[in-house]
């Protein structure tokens, strides 16, 4: 039986994987490039789901994918798009699993009984979006001409989408392991009977 203490527990640590995958999602260090050159000076590139930052342009950050970027690699861009629409889908997902979450610990007894089957879905799914979206992301770095030149490697943005994806599946098991291993919730006190005492 999940007892109130696991639910809110297991909904701190949910907040916290939704503010990874929403971390993720604004900062362009998805896949990130640095070379430093023989006068000294370091070049850097990194790439979000959503804009590109470089070191050497003005200004510094632009919106990624750009037509121009496509021109050549519409798969490329098809991809990268995909993997941002479905890492923006996740954060929908994460928020239906928080109104879940709040329903299932203010419903008394019986739904958090039986809530955690519908919580342990959603955070399934949530992991499923954002397992396909990083793994998006990890197929391009792997197979895509541009990130053939030394220097290139995935970063911290992708690093957090990876835990937070990961700590959503740990929830759902841990919440599934205390419906099954922990006794029954007493919510009713037995009162004596005034005629035995």
């Amino acid at each position: 039986m999940t007892r109130p203490i696991v639910y809110g527990v297991a909904l701190g640590v949910f907040v916290c994987t939704t503010i990874l995958t929403i971390v993720s999602i604004l900062t362009p260090h998805w896949v990130s490039y640095s070379v430093t050159a023989d006068t000294g000076s370091t070049f850097t590139k990194s790439l979000g789901l959503h804009k590109s930052c470089s070191s050497v342009d003005d200004p510094s950050c632009r919106p990624f994918p750009n037509d121009d970027d496509c021109r050549d690699d519409q798969f490329f861009c098809s991809m990268w798009r995909s993997s941002g629409f479905l890492i923006s889908f996740a954060t929908i997902v994460e928020l239906a699993t928080l109104i879940t979450f709040l329903v299932v610990m203010a419903g008394g007894k019986y739904k958090r009984e039986t809530g955690w089957k519908l919580i342990g879905c959603f955070l399934i799914a949530d992991a499923a979006v954002e397992f396909a979206s990083m793994g998006i992301v990890a197929y391009l770095f792997d197979t895509d001409s541009q990130f053939i030149i030394p220097g290139w490697s995935l970063d911290w943005s992708w690093v957090l989408c990876t835990v937070s994806a990961s700590v959503s599946v740990l929830i759902a098991v841990s919440l599934a392991a205390s419906a099954w291993l922990l006794p029954p919730e007493d919510d009713y006190e037995y009162l004596e009977d005034p005629e035995d005492a």
